[in-house]
């Protein structure tokens, strides 16, 4: 029997994946355990040294992914708390159950911290760099010709969100059932896009159904976390659920965040000045107490700070409205749109991320750097993918052997199934941070001689 709706008992469900017990007694909530399993897992470290914006900035203020995944945590409890004293005045059953706004904040605050944690190397022309070496190599086009087709476009479609879900639920502790063993609230609501990258992306399609969360592999992973939070199947028998309710606050958050701190970013990187984002945030702040505050900051840098953190307040206010209003039609299955575009201000935070998509991201700064990093992911594919093929048929030359040693252990026994090796690849160049991609990609080269 399929749920026809969904019901906050179930979306914050504690039962972690794997059947991990649970965490026993003492202050912190499952859903705290969950955000410093994250906190301290290798996998998060390494965002330390992956792009934001600005691939292997030389300014030590602009904001790395590790950085941007606090802010959005940060940004993210704020937002799930709100949503919590909503939810429990509207359905008084979790406050008699124990559930608390905080747990609600919790929820969204770690799946927030995990949300990035896929990415590639070199930000989101890594992405891109990946998704091209598949259909353009000749390497990539033939290992692609050679899958079933439920299996190639997870490699067409190389999606950082499914990457995240696979190093929560498997690589992250790959020796656990169930991977970092976390809630299934949590792993639900880090998942924006719950369907498999096979299934048709036919038009309409909602703001859930743009892109994956999950490789064939982790289907079975994933179908758990989906029973267990009760969410709602979007068709009998396919891979492909109704979004958790939280994960449009995950959304939110993030696109708050990186639209109002990515231009943030391109002011502190000289590349745009202060008087062409001031109107920005005048267009969302309106308090006149907080401009005569602004006018009475000694630098524009300062300025700046201060009037980003009026705006997230201002539009964390707004998204949690917007969830409130149509929180019954997300627990209906009914809502699939961006809460940012819902708000009062939403074209007010349009004008940001205008201008970061014109200034920042389209700067030569960023575009420089983005394609040697591009360029560096497809030899490193064309060099570990030909190395696990290689070995796979027993007669690797010498240059593969050194090769394979890079590799993790699986590769010294490589897989006789395809699909794995390869994905075992993607696994191994997609968690590289950017500069360890670059020392890997200068030792290949160094082989050739």
């Amino acid at each position: 029997m399929t749920p026809d709706r969904m019901h906050w008992t179930a979306l914050l469900s504690q039962h972690r994946l794997g059947g991990a017990p649970a965490g026993g007694a003492g202050p912190r909530s499952e859903f705290q355990r969950d955000f410093d399993r994250i906190v301290f897992s290798s996998a998060f470290r390494r965002l330390q040294d992956k792009t934001q914006v600005f691939p292997l900035a030389k300014n030590d203020y602009v904001r790395t992914r590790l950085t941007h995944s606090l802010e959005v945590a940060s940004v993210g409890r704020s937002l799930g708390v709100l949503a919590g004293d909503h939810v429990l005045h509207r359905h008084p059953e979790m406050a008699a159950a124990g559930y608390s706004a905080g747990d609600f904040g919790a929820v969204v605050a770690a799946a927030c911290l995990a949300h990035d944690i896929g990415n590639p190397p070199f930000g989101h022309a890594g992405e891109a760099a990946i998704q091209t070496w598949f259909k353009s190599s000749a390497l990539g086009a033939s290992v692609l010709a050679r899958l079933a087709p439920e299996e190639r476009e997870d490699f067409r479609r190389f999606e950082g969100n499914a990457q995240t879900f696979r190093i929560l639920a498997r690589l992250g502790m790959p020796d656990n059932a169930g991977g970092m063993q976390l809630t299934c609230a949590t792993l639900a609501a880090v998942a924006k896009y719950p369907r498999a990258a096979h299934l048709p992306f036919a038009a309409p399609v909602g703001i859930s159904g743009r892109k994956h969360n999950f490789v064939h592999a982790d289907r079975g992973r994933f179908a758990a976390v989906a029973q267990a939070a009760g969410l709602i199947p979007r068709q009998a028998g396919a891979a492909c659920w109704c979004r958790h309710p939280l994960a449009f606050q995950v959304e939110a958050a993030d696109d708050i965040s990186y639209c109002v701190i990515d231009v943030e970013d391109a002011f502190r990187a000289g590349e745009v000045r202060y008087a062409q984002i001031e109107p920005l945030y005048r267009g969302i702040v309106s308090d006149p107490a907080a401009w005569q505050k602004a006018g009475a900051i000694s630098s524009d840098e300062k300025r700046v700070e201060y009037l980003r953190a009026r705006t997230i307040d201002a539009l964390v206010t707004e998204a949690a409205e917007v969830f409130a209003a149509r929180e019954p039609a997300m627990l209906e299955g009914d809502f699939d749109e961006e809460l940012i575009a819902l708000i009062p201000h939403a074209r007010a935070l349009e004008a940001f991320r205008a201008l970061a998509r014109d200034r920042v991201y389209q700067s030569a700064v960023v575009l420089n750097l983005q394609s040697p990093g591009a360029a560096i992911l497809g030899e490193l594919l064309d060099a570990f993918v030909g190395a696990a093929e290689a070995g796979a048929a027993g007669a690797p030359s010498p240059r593969e052997r050194a090769l394979l040693d890079f590799l993790p252990g699986q590769f010294l026994r490589p897989a006789a199934d395809l699909y794995a090796r390869v994905l075992a690849v993607t696994d191994f160049v997609s968690g590289m941070t950017d500069s360890y991609a670059v020392a890997v990609a200068a030792k290949v080269k160094a082989l050739e001689v």
